[in-house]
């Protein structure tokens, strides 16, 4: 039996017009990695409330979790709570317990509890809160969704929440080898390789520097006996 899978769906506007750089997708794909769970698709989609639901429905059928980031603030555009509520066809309303945790990041507690900030207490019935340290607002779980923040520290925190809920399978284990030769030369051998380790997931990135062309080889697996035995034939193809 294989690990887990899992998918994440990055939702945010100022990611696809490129005034933000997504680092949650690095960091997350990382952890799981070192937790045993496969990461086997990103998406971007935009503030667009159909986009999202469509988007959260394909992969909450197609992996067996889903990590979403973005859209849980306290501003007009943060719809990402609704679209969940939607897409699992459930209510959603402020609920005590969320609002009880987010009074305690301001000075008054409730007093300072306006609207806009209410929106970060919304969470679709059902769903489980998802801790947060860094500034309060929680995110949610519900049933194999798991919905967070997309500013990076809070992200990373919440991941660190998330990580312990989750069954993980073998870590991935991986070795890089360098190659100063074209990717096109050793494409043959690095094919026969590959067919020969099942279990090694071997991936090949050319680059070019000084006017030479190499390629770095990366192989990936749970088991340390067959990553070592691939890379070893791999690193023959440099000599």
């Amino acid at each position: 039996m294989g690990n887990p899978t899992a998918a994440m769906l990055v939702i945010g506007d100022e990611i696809l017009s490129g005034r933000t750089r997504d680092a949650n997708m690095y960091h997350l794909a990382g952890r799981l990695s070192a937790h045993g769970v496969d990461l086997r698709e990103v998406r971007v989609v935009s503030d667009d409330g159909p986009a999202i639901v469509a988007a959260v429905n394909d992969l909450r059928k197609a992996w067996q979790h889903v990590f979403t980031s973005g859209g849980i603030g306290p501003t007009h555009d943060d719809i990402t709570a609704d679209c969940i509520a939607k897409a699992f066809g459930t209510g959603i309303d402020v609920r005590e317990d969320a609002r009880a945790v987010l009074a305690m990041n301001y000075p008054r507690g409730e007093a300072d509890l306006t609207p806009a900030r209410l929106r970060m207490a919304r969470i679709p019935d059902g769903a489980e809160l998802i801790d947060n340290p860094v500034s309060r607002a929680p995110g949610f779980r519900l049933e194999n969704v798991y919905v967070m923040a997309g500013v990076p520290t809070v992200f990373q925190a919440m991941v660190e929440t998330v990580l312990p809920m989750i069954t993980g399978g073998a870590p991935l284990i991986s070795e890089s080898v360098r190659i100063d030769r074209g990717e096109s030369d050793v494409a043959a051998p690095l094919g026969e390789i590959a067919e020969a380790y099942p279990d090694v997931s071997i991936g090949s990135y050319p680059f070019q520097r000084d006017g030479k062309f190499g390629t770095n080889i990366v192989l990936r697996s749970a088991t340390r006996e067959a990553l070592d035995a691939a890379t070893n034939a791999v690193r023959a193809l440099a000599v």
